[in-house]
C-alpha cells in the first residue's frame, strides 16, 4: 500500500491486539481516578471503644499477636477465621493485639480497669437497636413483639424452615436470637415456639429512637451513627476522610465517642462528619423527647455566669447603645438562630 493511505482491511487479530494495548495503557489512569473519588472505610468504625478497660474470661477462645496499629487489629478481627471475633483489646506500649470470642454482653465475662489497654467491641454484637432494616443485627433478643419465645434456628420444631445455620453460614443464625437474614422490611424476626404462630417481628427499636434528644441535642449521648440520609458517620477520633477540629481529647465533655451523632458546637440538632468524600457533614434524625426542654437551675436575669448560656434577662441593647434585632426576624441580618430552631434557648423578642 501507498504510505499514508487509509486502511480498508486491517487484520482482525492486529486490531484486537492494538485495542488490548490501549486498554492496558488507560487502565492505571482509570483505577487512579476511581481511587481518588472513593475512600476506604477504616475498620474501627464498626467498633465501640472503651479506654483503659479489659475483659476477663479464660474459658473462651482468644488469640494474641503483635500488631503495628489498632486499625490492623480491627481488620483482623473482622476477618478472623479461628472463631467469631466479637472484640479485641490493644496494648499500646507493647503493640500487642488480643482478639476475643466474647464481649461485655457474654455471660460470665467480667471487666476490670487496665490503663495499658483499650477495649474495642464490635457494635453489631453489643447494641440492642438496629440501623435501617437490621440486617446486621447481632444482639441477643429472643422474644417477639407479643412475648413469644423464639425457636432455635437449628431446630425445625415446631416450624419447618430453610434458615438452618449450616446452610446460611454468614447470617449469624445463633441460638434463638432475632435476626433478619434476608434484610426484609420489618426488621429482625424469628420463628416462634407457638405452633399457631409461625414467625413474628421482634420489634427491636431503631438506634435513632433508643434515646431521645432535648432542646437542640447538645446533651444527646445515644447510639445513632448514621445521618438522616443514611450515610455512615466518621469517627470523631479520626481525621479521614474529613479533617476537623472536634477531637475527643480537645472536647472531653462533648461525648464525642466513636462515630455517634453529637452536637458539640450548638447547631440545631445532632450531626456528624460522614464517610462520603463529597459530604463533609450532615444532620442526624434523632427523635425528640416528649418534654423537649432542659430546665436550667442556673438561670440568671441580672448578670451572667460562665459563657452566659443561662442568661434570661431583658437587656436588649449592645454596649455601644445599638438596639438588638428580634430573634424571630431576618432583617436587617439573616441568621439561623430562630425561636423555632432553638426552642429551649428562650430566644424571646430582642433580648
Amino acid at each position: 500500500k501507498t504510505p499514508g493511505a487509509a486502511s480498508t482491511g486491517s487484520h482482525p487479530s492486529l486490531t484486537n491486539m492494538l485495542a488490548t494495548i490501549r486498554l492496558a495503557l488507560l487502565l492505571p489512569a482509570l483505577v487512579s481516578t476511581v481511587d481518588s473519588m472513593t475512600t476506604r472505610k477504616n475498620a474501627l468504625h464498626d467498633f465501640l471503644k472503651t479506654p483503659g478497660h479489659k475483659l476477663v474470661e479464660r474459658s473462651q477462645p482468644q488469640k494474641s499477636k503483635r500488631m503495628d496499629t489498632i486499625e490492623q487489629c480491627a481488620k483482623r478481627c473482622m476477618k478472623y477465621k479461628g472463631f467469631v471475633c466479637r472484640a479485641f483489646y490493644f496494648a499500646k506500649s507493647e503493640k500487642r493485639c488480643s482478639w476475643l470470642s466474647f464481649n461485655s454482653k457474654t455471660k460470665g465475662v467480667k471487666g476490670r480497669p487496665d490503663r495499658s489497654v483499650d477495649l474495642y467491641e464490635r457494635k453489631d454484637y453489643i447494641r440492642e437497636c438496629i440501623i435501617g432494616k437490621g440486617k446486621n443485627y447481632r444482639g441477643t433478643k429472643s422474644v417477639t413483639e407479643t412475648g413469644q419465645i423464639c425457636q432455635h434456628w437449628n431446630s425445625t420444631i415446631p416450624h419447618d424452615h430453610r434458615f438452618l445455620p449450616s446452610s446460611n453460614l454468614n447470617k449469624n443464625l445463633q441460638e434463638n436470637y432475632c435476626r433478619n437474614p434476608r434484610g426484609e422490611e420489618g426488621g429482625p424476626w424469628c420463628f416462634t415456639m407457638n405452633p399457631r404462630t409461625r414467625l413474628e417481628s421482634c420489634a427491636i427499636p431503631q438506634c435513632s429512637e433508643v434515646e431521645c434528644m432535648t432542646c437542640n441535642g447538645e446533651t444527646y449521648r445515644g447510639p445513632m451513627d448514621h445521618t438522616e440520609s443514611g450515610k455512615e458517620c466518621q469517627r470523631w477520633d479520626l481525621q479521614m476522610p474529613h479533617n476537623h477540629r472536634f477531637n475527643p481529647e480537645r472536647f472531653p465533655d462533648k461525648g464525642l465517642d466513636d462515630n455517634y451523632c453529637r452536637n458539640p458546637n450548638g447547631r440545631t440538632k445532632p450531626w456528624c462528619y460522614t464517610l462520603d468524600l463529597h459530604t463533609v457533614w450532615e444532620y442526624c434524625a434523632i427523635k425528640e423527647c416528649v418534654h423537649n426542654c432542659d430546665h436550667d437551675s442556673e438561670m440568671t436575669t441580672e448578670c451572667f455566669k460562665d459563657l452566659g448560656e443561662s442568661y434570661r434577662g431583658t437587656m436588649n441593647t449592645t454596649p455601644s447603645g445599638i438596639p438588638c434585632q428580634r430573634w424571630d426576624l431576618q432583617f436587617p441580618h439573616h441568621h439561623n438562630f430562630t425561636p423555632e430552631n432553638y426552642k429551649c434557648k428562650d430566644l424571646n423578642k430582642n433580648y
